[in-house]
């Protein structure tokens, strides 16, 4: 029984990785085909492989986002799985979708932007190169656990988002607005329809893995990690959540 369980959670990566889905996992060193994005131009953090995982180091209350894809991604989900490791100040983690240059979707679990001992769900979208965002959706949830694995995934559909935690849907049918056109009035918004997809974190020190990024016209990329034993755990909970 548990051969044949292993034997299936087998066939299902595999099968998941021949219906356009993305998936990386950290096993080789570099991070090509990755870029970061930063909130206001800020310095760089650090982002380094270790033991097969990414740590990611943020100090400061801007948002260090590492993104990839193109304008060709449309209606997707991503999925990642998150270690916090250490919390510096008030901070968030960060989950992105319809990345294009400097604009974007983005959902956060933490106690900023908004600054309160209590953490929320907030999903915005905007530039991150100069403040202006518009607020789709908020409420109170808890931080992501320190030392803890956790999974964050947010879905796109058309302009219609949704974000899980823990398989738990945090927020739920948000819908991007339509571009407001009016004089000095965000007029330069885009419709957020198309573009590529990312994570991150504001102040914090954590680890992120098997990063899974499943829709139509997504390019295959992975499969099964070189420790499977390791990880099979961690991508069997990621895939019962589709």
């Amino acid at each position: 029984m548990k051969s044949l369980l292993v034997g299936s959670v087998i066939f299902l990566c595999t099968f998941s990785a021949w219906a356009d889905t993305f998936l990386e996992t950290f096993d080789a060193v570099d991070i090509e085909g990755w870029q970061e994005l930063i909130m206001l131009d800020a310095e760089p953090g650090s982002w380094e492989v270790l033991d097969g995982e990414l740590q990611a180091i943020s100090r400061g209350g801007l948002t260090r986002l590492l993104v990839t894809g193109n304008e060709t991604w449309k209606d997707y989900t991503i999925t990642v799985d998150i270690k916090p490791l250490k919390k510096h100040g008030p901070g968030n983690i960060a989950i992105a979708a319809r990345v294009m240059e400097n604009w974007v979707v983005w959902c956060v679990i933490g106690n900023l932007p908004i600054l309160e001992p209590d953490s929320r769900a907030i999903c915005q979208c905007g530039n991150f190169h100069d403040e202006k965002s518009r607020l789709l959706k908020s409420k109170r949830s808890p931080f992501l656990k320190l030392n803890k694995w956790s999974t964050m995934k947010l879905s796109v559909s058309g302009n219609i988002l949704t974000l899980w935690v823990n398989g738990k849907q945090i927020l739920g049918v948000m819908e991007i607005p339509e571009p407001i056109v009016a004089p000095g009035l965000l007029e330069e918004f885009p419709e957020f329809l198309t573009g590529g997809a990312g994570f991150g974190l504001t102040n914090y020190t954590a680890r992120f893995d098997n990063i899974t990024i499943i829709g139509e016209g997504i390019p295959d990329k992975g499969g099964l990690s070189v420790e499977p034993r390791a990880k099979l755990t961690t991508m069997w909970a990621s895939l019962k959540q589709f």
